[in-house]
């Protein structure tokens, strides 16, 4: 299993947005970065993603899970290479974790999240999902 980290700003799609999807889950799509597009593109289903709350927030709120592999992203003009993947949520954050958390915890220093912050969908490693979880007292 790979661990990720996904954006979304929660005025368009929240936290509570994806609870209401309930197990059928819903399309991550408007992904329009190719780096991220190629995160999309490794992702396999059963993988986990931090879903993280940008811009206003700025906190980790929960966990989903990929239950669909990449495809065209249906929100995608015609021709355009954009890809989306099927997220259900799994469990709320039971703290959520800032950004300001994570700056400050040395464990974490070199998360994606701060190397690359405008990066919509990145990269988590193992220890780093273990950090995350423990601060926002996540038993996964």
């Amino acid at each position: 299993m790979a661990y990720w980290l996904m954006k979304s700003e929660p005025d368009a799609w929240s936290w509570q947005h994806q609870i209401k999807k309930g197990v059928s889950g819903e399309a991550w799509s408007g992904v329009r970065n190719h780096t991220a597009k190629q995160n999309l593109m490794k992702m396999k289903k059963g993988d986990r993603a931090f879903f993280y709350h940008s811009n206003i927030g700025k906190e980790i709120v929960g966990v989903v899970e990929i239950i669909r592999e990449h495809y065209t992203d249906p929100t995608a003009k015609k021709g355009e290479p954009w890809v989306v993947v099927d997220v259900r949520a799994l469990a709320p954050m039971p703290m959520p974790v800032t950004l300001t958390a994570i700056k400050t915890e040395p464990g974490l220093k070199n998360m994606a999240l701060l190397k690359h912050s405008r990066l919509s969908v990145q990269p988590v490693t193992a220890e780093e999902w273990k950090i995350v979880c423990r601060m926002g007292e996540l038993k996964m």
